[in-house]
């Protein structure tokens, strides 16, 4: 049987590198394999479990996992040591994370059974021995208390507030992953919350993309 991990084309490992360059990501030996291994699984199973209407694999990787390294930056800077990661789906961002900050425990979440089966073998062939995966209604999750939360194609932010406070931490924060600034949902916060959008630049893609940190309001 072949090593999930063994090499991936010269042409799609030549590019990842061009996108982790591109974003002055360092990653190593080790984790450039688990981020093209997480690409063919993600196009094996997709064939079968529809993971993702992209199906090309070159736009898999701009789409998908460039996009979410684009967030690691942010992750890092606010040093998470627990993430959730909410509708996580095929594993986006939150396999990516896990792949990219191994000391970091990952949970991902989502309500559709077959996607956290493949969520579930994902993690056991890319060894990433720090993520779990929890098939449930985020709003019926009652779990320790996370530093982040995540979602890229979740809902919308005050949706997103909702269903998840009683899991974030005091002091944590929220990243939701957009595309365009999502001004009619930043209106609709309730006034507890502090909302701030950061642009984002993903190699490869001609799109806008951004990044709305959210934390509830502190007073001085």
């Amino acid at each position: 049987m072949n090593d999930p991990l063994d090499a991936a084309p010269a042409s799609t490992a030549q590019r990842l590198d061009g996108v982790l360059d591109a974003l002055q990501l360092t990653a190593s030996a080790t984790q450039r394999a688990q981020l093209l291994a997480y690409l063919d699984l993600l196009q094996r199973w997709n064939r079968v479990y529809n993971l993702t209407a992209i199906r090309d694999p070159r736009q898999m990787l701009d789409l998908h996992v460039a996009d979410c390294l684009a967030l690691l930056p942010g992750i890092t800077e606010r040093a998470s040591h627990r993430l959730l990661d909410v509708g996580s789906g095929g594993g986006l961002p939150g396999l990516v994370l896990a792949i990219m900050r191994p000391g970091m425990h990952v949970v991902l979440n989502d309500a559709v059974r077959k996607k956290c089966a493949f969520m579930q073998q994902a993690a056991a062939e890319l060894r990433l021995t720090r993520v779990e995966v929890v098939h449930a209604r985020v709003e019926q999750l009652r779990l320790p208390a996370f530093d982040c939360i995540t979602s890229r194609a979740f809902s919308d932010l005050a949706t997103l507030i909702r269903l998840t406070s009683h899991l974030l931490a005091e002091e944590g924060c929220w990243a939701a992953m957009k595309g365009v600034t999502p001004q009619p949902e930043l209106e609709a916060l309730p006034p507890t919350i502090d909302a701030t959008v950061q642009p984002l630049t993903v190699p490869g893609v001609d799109a806008q993309r951004c990044v709305v940190w959210m934390t509830r309001h502190r007073t001085q």
